[in-house]
């Protein structure tokens, strides 16, 4: 087997093992930062909050219309007690108990638009509540598909990992240290094939001569433009 054959079926083995580690992170990536999950549970604890506000204002509505029903019941136990004979201050009496029942009906209707806003929000709150828990069951039942994925993925990578101490065996040590250095450079490809006479990597046409040093048994011969060793089959 040619110098150049064997790099290229070891650039074919980091590829697909670099693909494979890319894939892996996506999932890592993926299990740890839940998009759906996160955006659900920021959504529940914005309506838990609406809630809780709308609980807290229709409570503090009823407090004052009670405390404004209370007015109105002293006011009238005044009025109609027989301890006030003054016309005139029957006359403000009276006045004050039909002022109170005035802003007691203001009041009535504000709890009455309190209760309405607190059921919108415990029904928004609810909802909140199963979107998480569908969301959560969602990226439990991804998670375990992820697991399986990443299992399968990681024995891959046992099996290329054996296939690629193959390869390597029958190379010498020089051109692996070539093919490293370069895949440190090119982006992790340092072998290209040669493709409608011309570099499949860069696209720079080879001339006769070129293509037939690529197919040569005898030493590597590297693109002239790009600098990856070209494999012509």
């Amino acid at each position: 087997m040619s110098a150049a054959l064997g790099l290229y079926r070891l650039q074919q083995v980091d590829s697909q093992m670099d693909q494979i580690h890319a894939r892996l992170k996506t999932i890592q990536e993926t299990l740890q930062n839940d998009g759906v999950v996160r955006r659900a549970s920021e959504d529940l604890a914005s309506a838990e909050n609406r809630n809780k506000s709308a609980e807290r204002d229709m409570k503090s509505t009823e407090a004052e219309f009670e405390k404004q029903r209370l007015k109105i019941e002293q006011a009238e136990a005044s009025l109609y007690g027989g301890k006030v004979q003054n016309p005139k201050e029957l006359q403000d009496l009276q006045n004050d108990v039909a002022s109170l029942k005035r802003h007691l009906d203001t009041l009535e209707n504000r709890e009455l638009e309190a209760m309405m806003a607190f059921e919108s929000t415990e029904k928004e709150y609810r909802a909140a509540i199963a979107q998480l828990e569908q969301a959560q069951a969602s990226a439990s039942s991804q998670h375990s598909e992820f697991t399986k994925e990443s299992e399968a993925l990681q024995r891959e990578i046992e099996r290329l990992a054996s296939e690629r101490k193959a390869v390597m065996s029958d190379l010498p040590h020089s051109s692996i240290e070539n093919y490293d250095q370069l895949r440190a450079r090119k982006h992790g490809l340092a072998v290209a094939t040669v493709s409608d006479s011309a570099c499949a990597a860069c696209g720079t046409t080879l001339t006769p001569a070129q293509q037939q040093n690529a197919r040569s048994t005898a030493q590597l011969f590297n693109c002239p433009t790009c600098g990856r060793i070209l494999y012509a089959d």
